[in-house]
């Protein structure tokens, strides 16, 4: 970070922690569209949520300044990487090819789970499976129409490669 970068914004207010911060959660914005709130000089689509024990105070900052306020010039970059891939993911997500099942659910196995819409209410449902422990879990959300849950399945995939 060169001195002209850290002279805008909270970087040159006094009374503002500079390091030793904690990342608490990240986005993606989709684009370009935030602010960074600690140097308040460039506009961010990936948002690291910071916080710091002497504020409460929790700030929405783009890459960079979340690497200087962690001290970490690794485990930022390695979090952006993450929700880039997720976002290129989501692009070719709707291009993969499902199955139907026995029951007429369609269905697709990949990466080593099975993901399944199904009816629910008055929409679909999603309900991934660990195909090598059998573990299972249906998601709460209900969504409009199967093309909506095919694409929220992305999301269960992704949430069952740590939790199942």
């Amino acid at each position: 970070m060169t001195r002209d970068h850290t002279s805008h914004g909270k970087w040159s207010e006094a009374g503002v922690p500079k390091k030793g911060w904690s990342c608490v959660g990240i986005e993606d914005l989709g684009e370009p569209s935030q602010l960074c709130e600690m140097c308040e000089s460039v506009t961010i689509r990936y948002v690291h949520y910071m916080e710091h024990g002497q504020t409460t105070e929790s700030l929405a900052v783009g890459c960079v300044c979340a690497e200087h306020m962690e001290e970490d010039y690794v485990r930022p970059k390695e979090r952006e990487r993450g929700l880039r891939s997720l976002a290129k993911r989501r692009k070719t997500w709707a291009e993969r090819s499902w199955k139907r099942s026995a029951k007429g659910n369609d269905y697709i196995n990949t990466e080593g789970y099975k993901l399944t819409v199904f009816p629910k209410n008055a929409g679909f449902g999603v309900v991934v499976t660990n195909r090598k422990n059998g573990a299972t879990r249906s998601g709460n959300k209900e969504f409009a129409s199967v093309e909506e849950a095919r694409a929220g399945a992305l999301t269960a995939l992704v949430w069952a490669k740590t939790h199942l």
